[in-house]
């Protein structure tokens, strides 16, 4: 029997066919006999998982996915199969999160449990929804973007009322002040350079002061006990004014200067001679006039003594007594304009 050339043709192709499919599914971890060790999982995300990806224990690749199924037409649960490469003794209270990265594909991780029991072939695994590294950064996150938006609102209330603050002559004020700047940068550019000059010409003043310095630090190594219970007295003080009733003490300030605020409301007022003198215009005026008088009547004594100072030897003594109360005519003499 004679096989023709096209037979021959369509049986190379159709196990080059096979092997591809057998190849594929090889490389995929994945075999035409379902054989091996099998766990199941069951999530409400897959979060990208795809079959052949690989299954960690403690960092350990332990299998792989092998198949990627829903559990119900709404898709609200999703079945994981996890080939494994052995058999592993897993234990029973052991869970499988699917840890996502950005620069990497999903991967399972077990955590292994302490339960006695392990997982047999065919058994479901707990599973735990892990945040990933994106979630676990949101949450950490979160809080400093609180802060930060504070402290943005702050920052635009405050330059808000700075630029509320800088009218026009301020704003002139402040160029004022940047050429005063760039003139005194020049000027401190015009001094640097003669006192490199001067460090030049005085390098035997360096090396003085250098001597003169060295001395001061023996100084201090002479008199290092001396600074020692110096900082001791200080460190005493310190204590002492720590254990200081100084509470005690602004509150008394406060109250003090809540007095003054006090006697300064009553000033304003009127209220007490203080107040009168300083709110009623009559009586400054009375005081201004009494001192006006008051200088007349010096320079007047001054240049003409005689009216007031007379010498008689054979003169008659003045016998009345003293002034008990002023005279009516000089008591309203600070009325009179």
């Amino acid at each position: 029997m004679k096989i023709s050339n096209e037979s021959k043709i369509g049986a190379l192709t159709a196990i080059a066919i096979t092997l591809l499919i057998l190849g594929f599914n090889f490389l995929k971890g994945r075999s035409v006999v379902k054989t091996g060790n099998f766990l199941y999982a069951k999530y409400p995300d897959a979060k990208g998982l795809m079959v052949s990806n690989p299954v960690y224990v403690n960092g350990y690749q332990v299998g792989a996915i092998y198949d990627i199924v829903n559990a119900d037409p709404n898709l609200k649960e999703i079945v994981i199969t996890i080939k494994l490469k052995k058999k592993f003794n897993i234990p029973a209270n052991s869970f499988a999160a699917i840890e996502t990265t950005p620069l990497s594909p999903s991967t399972i991780n077990i955590t292994l449990g302490n339960a006695e029991q392990v997982l047999k072939s065919g058994d479901t695994i707990n599973t735990i929804q892990s945040k990933g590294l994106l979630g676990e950064l949101s949450e950490k996150m979160g809080p400093i973007t609180d802060e930060l938006t504070k402290t943005i609102t702050n920052l635009n209330l405050t330059l808000e009322q700075i630029r509320s603050i800088f009218d026009p002559q301020a704003k002139n004020n402040i160029q004022q002040i940047l050429s005063n700047l760039q003139a005194t940068t020049a000027s401190l550019t015009k001094s640097s350079a003669s006192l490199q000059n001067m460090l030049q010409d005085q390098t035997g003043s360096i090396a003085i002061t250098m001597n003169q310095v060295q001395k001061f630090s023996e100084n201090l190594n002479t008199n290092n006990q001396k600074i020692n219970q110096s900082l001791t007295n200080l460190e005493k003080t310190t204590g002492n004014l720590a254990q200081a009733d100084i509470s005690g003490t602004i509150k008394q300030l406060s109250a003090t200067t809540q007095q003054l605020q006090t006697i300064l409301a009553g000033l304003e007022k009127g209220e007490g001679s203080m107040g009168k003198l300083m709110q009623d215009p009559t009586l400054y005026n009375n005081l201004s006039q009494t001192v006006r008088s008051a200088n007349i009547l010096l320079d007047d004594l001054r240049v003409h003594p005689k009216r007031y100072v007379s010498l008689s030897v054979f003169g008659k003594k003045d016998k009345s007594g003293p002034l008990l109360q002023p005279l009516s005519d000089s008591s309203n003499l600070g009325g009179k304009q």
